[in-house]
């Protein structure tokens, strides 16, 4: 025979309670049995299956479109059922177990305040609470579904709702219900009430309570999030290591950009430098080059400039030792720039230079001995 809050849920022989400060279970039904979490089948949604004695279950008539409305006229509706002060009493609205008529669970707020408590210290807190009569499978209207145990008794009737009552008193509740066919689970009943016996199949209990009749844990002592805490924890560790791994490609991504900056900035120093040899180029490019744009009434802005004299400086730089830049004018779309060097070749090896880096200009040698390079924007 089984102890007294364990019928119909009965712990493997290796079954232990739940530690205190143990980490969050994900899974598996409990039975809360002398204030200590039980393990009854590790598999299924996490419920702690708490005892009914301490739980009224009624069915109440709340004809209301909604939910909030039935919450509402809930204390209403039972004030002449129960005999303690409303104030005192959690009520818990469940199903729907005939048209407008619903499930209720009343509870004393110490009870319930205590069984939170002992599921957050046993790592239990998201846990759903069901009254463990209502574990039983729901029986057909005007039959009961009977757990008898060594000292308790589990009732479910063909309503939804059920009770549980000291074993020794189960035959004379029967009577007075009118003798109605009852289905044994686990242990036999007495012959003149017993319409059949059910195996306790594997499994059945988890499934039952993939979604239960009533789950006390509503109003203030509902779960205050979703899941558990290790789900949370994952996804914090799970955003941390998102936001190290965009900080690191962020990082990755400004030395990137800082490299490039740099190769370009190394290239406009050497374009200038071709442009104007001697100018001092060791500072801020951007104070700098402006000083060395030629002055004109009819210049365009920098940015046409720039982009043309990089493009003029880029192609001669394989000449940079062979020639040295006397002066150099914008006007219009026109770069002129004159280039002295020894080299007797040199016009036509800086006219193939531009031609190859397919820019537009031409190199003429000049009647003082000088190279005009004049290249267009064009």
């Amino acid at each position: 025979m089984r102890p007294a809050h364990e019928a119909y849920v009965t712990p493997d022989s290796n079954a232990i309670p739940a530690p205190e400060g143990s980490e969050p279970r994900a899974a598996g039904v409990w039975t809360l049995t002398g204030g200590r979490l039980i393990i009854a089948e590790p598999e299924g949604p996490a419920t702690i299956l708490v005892p009914t004695e301490q739980v009224r279950l009624l069915a109440v008539d709340l004809p209301l479109s909604s939910r909030a409305k039935r919450l509402e006229a809930l204390p209403f509706a039972i004030e002449d059922l129960i005999a303690e002060p409303i104030e005192s009493l959690h009520l818990a609205l469940g199903d729907e177990i005939a048209p407008k008529r619903y499930l209720v669970g009343v509870v004393r707020h110490e009870v319930i305040e205590r069984w939170v408590d002992l599921a957050d210290a046993g790592g239990l807190g998201q846990a759903a609470m069901v009254p463990d009569a209502l574990a039983l499978p729901q029986p057909p209207e005007g039959e009961w579904a009977v757990d008898l145990g060594e000292t308790r008794a589990l009732v479910r009737s063909g309503d939804g709702s059920g009770f549980a009552i000291p074993a020794p008193l189960l035959g004379s509740a029967w009577e007075a219900a009118g003798k109605p066919a009852a289905l044994a689970y686990g242990t036999a009943l007495p012959a003149e009430m017993m319409l059949g016996r059910a195996p306790l199949a594997p499994g059945a209990l988890a499934l039952r309570l993939l979604s239960p009749a009533l789950d006390l844990r509503q109003g203030r002592y509902a779960v205050r999030r979703l899941g558990n805490s290790t789900f949370w924890r994952r996804l914090g560790w799970i955003v941390a290591i998102g936001a190290v791994a965009h900080t690191v490609i962020a990082g990755a991504d400004t030395l990137m950009l800082r490299s490039i900056a740099d190769r370009r900035a190394e290239e406009t120093r050497t374009a200038a430098g071709l442009a104007a040899p001697g100018a001092n180029l060791s500072g801020d490019l951007k104070a700098t080059i402006p000083d060395l744009l030629p002055k004109g009434g009819g210049a365009k802005a920098p940015d046409a400039f720039l982009p043309l004299l990089t493009r003029v400086s880029g192609a001669l730089q394989p000449l940079g030792g062979a020639l040295t830049v006397r002066q150099m004018a914008f006007e219009g779309n026109t770069l002129t720039m004159d280039v002295d060097g020894t080299d007797p070749t040199l016009a036509a090896r800086i006219d193939a230079a531009l031609r190859a880096a397919q820019v537009r200009a031409t190199a003429t040698r000049s009647p003082d001995g000088s190279i005009r390079i004049t290249a267009s924007a064009a």
